[in-house]
């Protein structure tokens, strides 16, 4: 009898972690189960879907990435679990529980994370995506400011008198020496892109976020553009 009691009481002290790592699962936590969310790069190139599931795990919660996933980012081999704290960024962990892929929200049901090796990496609710309204060059043309990070480098005026299928750029003095080398000299809305074109060498392409134009780069660098 004794030994049955024993038992049972290793049995409930060993499921312990487990159920109180489920019971921890926080509001935030929940709003990423139940649907399939896009995974894709910048460039969206590379688009997959990973399913976040409330089964707990060694580390975290368990997550299920599409099979073709791998193939476009080696990255997901190593990640087995996720974790979600409230008030703070969303977490893809390997094995030993370490973040390999750290993603902040950056508007309802979009997330993004700088991510080495791979650059920014977006992931998206689909169910909860809605088509956004189409830019007018009128929507766009103004006064901006060229943001790394937190730091201004540049400032610049989009026009609306056309030029062929652009408008003209003109960048105002005291731009960082890096930007003003590009000599960007127009502009254009490329669908849901916005893109500053230099006089040689590729345009610089931006996608509207949380009503900041974001830079589509495949480098960790942070470059957006900030209505003056």
């Amino acid at each position: 009898m004794h030994r049955i009691v024993l038992i049972a009481v290793l049995t409930v002290l060993c499921s312990a972690p487990a159920l109180a790592q489920k019971a921890a699962m926080g509001e935030s936590a929940k709003g990423m189960l139940g649907n399939k969310w896009e995974f894709s790069n910048a460039d969206r190139d590379k688009v997959c879907s990973v399913t976040f599931k409330g089964d707990s795990v060694s580390v975290g919660f368990k997550l299920e990435f599409d099979v073709n996933c791998a193939s476009q980012f080696p990255l997901v081999r190593e990640i087995v679990g996720w974790k979600y704290p409230e008030d703070d960024l969303l977490y893809l962990l390997d094995a030993q529980g370490k973040a390999l892929i750290e993603f902040s929200e950056v508007e309802d049901g979009i997330f993004e994370a700088p991510t080495p090796g791979i650059g920014v990496v977006f992931l998206q609710n689909p169910a909860a995506a809605a088509p956004a309204p189409v830019k007018k060059p009128a929507d766009v043309a103004g006064d901006w400011l060229v943001k790394r990070g937190d730091t201004t480098v540049c400032a610049l005026t989009l026009a609306t008198a056309p030029q062929g299928d652009s408008f003209p750029l003109t960048i105002k003095p005291g731009c960082d020496p890096a930007i003003s080398k590009l000599n960007f000299r127009q502009w254009r809305l490329d669908q849901a892109e916005l893109d500053l074109l230099p006089a040689d060498g590729e345009p610089w392409r931006f996608e509207e976020i949380d009503g900041g134009w974001h830079r589509l780069s495949e480098t960790a660098e942070q470059i957006l553009l900030e209505r003056q």
